[in-house]
């Protein structure tokens, strides 16, 4: 489906069926964070998913930072196949995009630093790949819990168009979906915590070098090889 035409999203009819149970089993604790993966997660803490290439490096980007991430894991979303194992979604035929989930405790970290973090560290306006991985799973996208998450992923969206525009970028392609209906389904074992296992591992993360102004300006920016550095404002 990758090779020899664009990419495309297919429909719910198109898609690989899936299964009813995983088929592989998901590690019990963060190797960086030493908190469980799949929860229980502490009251009061928030989730927050993100699409932005790779989730390799989308996930170190996240665990690195100083404050307020309480654990971060891989998995796919926003497509029609249940439980899909990795080699499904990278056929195309599952319509899921890589993504990562962070649950933050908000407060000690905004959404809308998360938001930062997320549009620094990719480019949004590729669509169906990122650098040099192409294919539907690596678009980008935000899936939000509440209506305040959708809020605000909406008008940082218009922000960032803004400053990409007068930088020459093109259109942000980015989906903001509900996450309610697009189920998170974690990935495999191997993938988790990849870069903190396999430290030399490939990180197609990079931005576009174009920041995000306020009121969406924070203490922190991402950048794949060096996670996540102390900035002035």
């Amino acid at each position: 489906m990758l090779f020899g035409r664009t990419p495309g999203l297919p429909t719910p009819e198109q898609a690989l069926q899936g299964r009813p149970q995983p088929v592989f089993s998901v590690p019990d604790r963060h190797t960086v964070l030493g908190t469980p993966l799949l929860g229980p997660y502490p009251e009061g803490y928030q989730m927050a998913d993100f699409g932005l290439g790779c989730f390799w490096g989308a996930e170190r980007t996240f665990w690195q930072l100083p404050a307020g991430v309480w654990t971060t894991l891989v998995g796919y979303q926003g497509g029609h196949t249940e439980h899909p194992t990795y080699e499904e979604v990278c056929s195309g035929l599952t319509g899921h995009t890589e993504a990562v989930r962070v649950v933050y405790d908000p407060a000690l970290i905004s959404y809308e630093r998360l938001l930062k973090i997320f549009w620094e560290s990719h480019d949004p306006t590729q669509g169906f790949r990122q650098g040099n991985d192409v294919g539907t799973q690596y678009r980008s996208a935000i899936h939000t819990h509440t209506p305040k998450q959708t809020a605000a992923a909406e008008a940082s969206r218009e922000s960032y168009q803004q400053v990409l525009t007068s930088s020459g970028y093109g259109t942000i392609t980015t989906e903001i979906l509900p996450a309610q209906g697009r189920t998170f389904y974690p990935a495999e074992g191997y993938h988790q915590q990849y870069l903190d296992k396999n430290p030399a591992g490939y990180c197609g993360i990079g931005g576009t070098g174009v920041k995000l102004s306020t009121p969406f300006e924070t203490n922190w920016g991402a950048s794949c090889p060096t996670g996540i550095a102390p900035v002035e404002e």
